[in-house]
């Protein structure tokens, strides 16, 4: 309570004294004495020594210590302060009553910040400013635009300090309707110069997203602050309009205002975003002429930036000095090598870290995951587990996920009971992990009870989870019945599409892919390329060929991926002469293909007996794309020599490989010298069988 027990037992005890005459000698005494005790910095002892006083001190120093326990949130030494105030003075001034609403606003003490403003018997202008505040700082802003409305109907005029309170709770509510009326009373009242008022539109026009308002009001600034920069640049970031953002960070520099650091940071982050390394390294330029370069922030933001636009030995250089050696920065760098395959370099660089936290070890871990060196996940995980006793929910997803890399299913267990001990029970992120993991592992029945015991808090990611893992393991069946129930509860994603596309794939289920696809076009979901790519793989291996090439016509764009869904869906209908049409049109659209394209080119070609086209493609891809052959390829070639009895150049082609030809080579091989008659390369052939 602001006028507590102890305030009223004082004012009784005090009444007799209070009637005797006060000697000024002595007031000046306990003010030195007040005075002294704040100058050595013992705040608590001087606020002791009035408590103890029987009499009043000047109101300059109840002010001067009420504005002391607002910067040090002595919250005991406020109460004290106001119980002493109340106590010695029956009426004290409106203005110290203020002080102390502000000061138990700054401790957090909303309560008695609203009874001490309930029972004062004057207010003014100020007493409702002070709540105003409170309540905004204390982050309740729908008490304090309560407040300001009440303040309106009792004719008490606002302050700018009111409105800047009142902007900042209609941010918070994102209250677009209540802010552009709070802009209405700002003009009428003449405050529309206030540059704090300004920048508080500019900030809450911004958090609801309208832009153009934002610019408007930030346009209209006359000389905007650091402040005014650092809001626009902030808004503009965070609408991912990161283009803008840093537009407006170099416009700054035309102006005589020197940025804070947290602007430099933002826009460093929206170069990294945007993979905009030449105006991050302009950014990195400005730092260095202003000294910044070396702000723990903007020094962390810089390697971030670099590590995101893959200059890892630059982020390295701004790493390695010795100002910038933090955790933060080094998992960065961490990640950075992490992520872009140099896993050895990562682990070195984890090894010599000095400090250590548990998302410097998860940086590590989803590393060797990305690269899928599932083993060398493995091994760093019970590393984890016996020298680091810091595990989030990141922590436990990444472990589930390598169980499922390895496929192994008793360590999922084992982690599954961890789980349960520690309270991580109800987070949805691991239990979709558990979900997958056991799906992977095969074990169905436990992804399926895991599911059931998630009902209250699984997502549309729960149900994509358990689905994919009977269609991954060919059920495709029970995966459409779990599309069926998932409807009840959940919107399926185009992702759940494709997993069911592919379903119907697997088990040339046409009329169920038609009805799928029939789905999203009615329900509006977007056909985006991977989509399309599940669609004409879909159509193409239930031999509904004229679909899949009108939906591959239709597609906004086409990658390599989707190329080679469309040629092997050619090459699956045996239309082999309409693969190497699309290989033409392939290269005309400048898509590079890749070793999947030239299997089903070489496919085409044995399809349609062109052994010196088959031969030609082959050596063009070293040669011309710079492909490496791979086993299926020389599969081919010797398939295609074999079937069409050109048995001189198969010998030749069997000699030139540059490994031993694979037990299927040989005895495709064998079978093409007995069906033509060629006993010299067919003995050779034999011989490698049997041996």
């Amino acid at each position: 309570m602001a006028v507590n027990a102890a305030s009223i037992l004082n004012r009784l005890g005090s009444n007799k004294s209070s009637k005797r005459g006060i000697q000024p000698t002595t007031v000046n005494s306990l003010t030195k004495t007040i005075l002294s005790h704040i100058s050595a910095g013992r705040l608590q002892k001087a606020v002791s020594v009035l408590f103890a006083s029987p009499f009043p001190v000047p109101h300059s120093l109840y002010a001067h210590l009420f504005q002391l326990c607002s910067s040090n949130h002595a919250i005991v030494d406020a109460r004290k302060v106001e119980s002493h105030l109340v106590t010695h003075d029956p009426i004290p001034p409106v203005f110290l009553l203020n002080r102390a609403i502000e000061t138990y606003g700054k401790c957090g003490c909303l309560e008695d910040a609203r009874q001490m403003f309930e029972e004062m018997p004057h207010r003014d202008g100020g007493s409702w400013n002070a709540i105003v505040t409170a309540y905004t700082q204390g982050g309740c802003a729908e008490e304090a635009l309560s407040m300001f409305l009440k303040m309106n109907k009792s004719g008490i005029f606002a302050n700018e300090v009111t409105f800047a309170s009142v902007l900042g709770s209609c941010g918070m509510l994102l209250d677009l309707w209540l802010a552009r009326q709070v802009h209405v009373h700002i003009l009428k009242y003449g405050f529309c110069g206030n540059v704090i008022l300004r920048t508080s539109l500019v900030d809450v026009y911004g958090k609801r997203g309208v832009m153009s308002d934002a610019r408007r009001m930030f346009d209209e600034i006359e000389n905007p602050n650091s402040v005014s920069w650092n809001v626009i640049v902030r808004r503009y970031f965070e609408m991912d309009e990161g283009k803008e953002a840093i537009f407006m960070f170099s416009k700054m520099f035309g102006t005589d205002v020197k940025p804070m650091n947290s602007t430099f940071s933002t826009a460093l982050v929206a170069c990294s975003n945007m993979f905009a390394l030449k105006e991050g390294i302009q950014i990195h330029g400005l730092a260095i002429k202003i000294n910044f370069d070396e702000e723990e922030v903007v020094s962390s933001s810089l390697i971030n930036m670099y590590v995101k636009c893959g200059k890892l030995e630059e982020a390295r250089r701004i790493f390695d000095q010795p100002d910038c050696r933090n955790v933060i920065s080094g998992t960065s760098v961490l990640l950075g090598y992490a992520m872009s395959g140099r896993t050895r370099e990562a682990r070195q660089f984890f090894d010599e870290m000095p400090e250590k936290n548990v998302i410097t070890w998860n940086a590590m871990l989803e590393g060797y995951m990305h690269v899928l060196q599932w083993e060398e996940a493995l091994d760093f995980v019970l590393l984890m587990l016996k020298k680091s006793k810091e595990i989030d929910h990141v922590t436990l997803r990444l472990i589930l996920n390598v169980c499922a890399g390895v496929l192994d299913v008793e360590m999922g267990k084992q982690i599954h009971g961890f789980v349960y001990r520690h309270g991580f029970y109800f987070d949805t992120y691991i239990g979709n992990a558990l979900i997958d993991m056991y799906g992977k592992c095969g074990n169905l029945r436990s992804a399926r009870c895991w599911f059931y015991q998630m009902s209250q808090w699984r997502d549309k990611v729960s149900w994509n989870s358990l689905l994919t893992s009977y269609a991954r393991h060919g059920l495709s069946e029970q995966a459409m019945t779990i599309f069926s129930e998932m409807q009840w509860e959940a919107k399926p994603s185009k992702y759940t599409f494709a997993t069911l596309l592919a379903a119907c794939a697997n088990i040339f289920a046409f009329e169920q892919g038609k009805q799928i696809h029939g789905f999203m076009t009615r329900n509006g979901y977007e056909i985006d390329i991977v989509v399309v790519g599940a669609l004409v793989d879909m159509y193409s291996k239930c031999r509904c060929l004229d679909y899949a090439i009108k939906i591959f016509k239709q597609a906004d764009t086409r990658d390599v991926v989707l190329w080679n869904s469309m040629v092997f869906g050619c090459c699956h209908s045996g239309r082999g002469r309409d693969v190497l049409e699309l290989f033409e049109l392939m290269e005309k659209d400048r898509i590079k293909p890749d070793h999947l394209t030239f299997h089903a080119i070489l496919l085409a070609c044995i399809y349609e007996g062109d052994v010196e086209l088959g031969r030609l493609y082959f050596d063009s891809m070293s040669s011309v794309y710079h492909i490496i052959p791979r086993l299926e390829h020389y599969e081919c070639i010797i398939e295609l020599y074999s079937r069409y009895g050109r048995i001189n150049e198969l010998e030749s082609f069997v000699e030139g490989m540059p490994f031993e030809p694979t037990v299927p080579m040989l005895t495709r091989v064998f079978d093409a010298c007995k069906e033509f008659g060629h006993s010299r390369l067919g003995e050779w052939a034999a011989t490698r069988l049997m041996g």
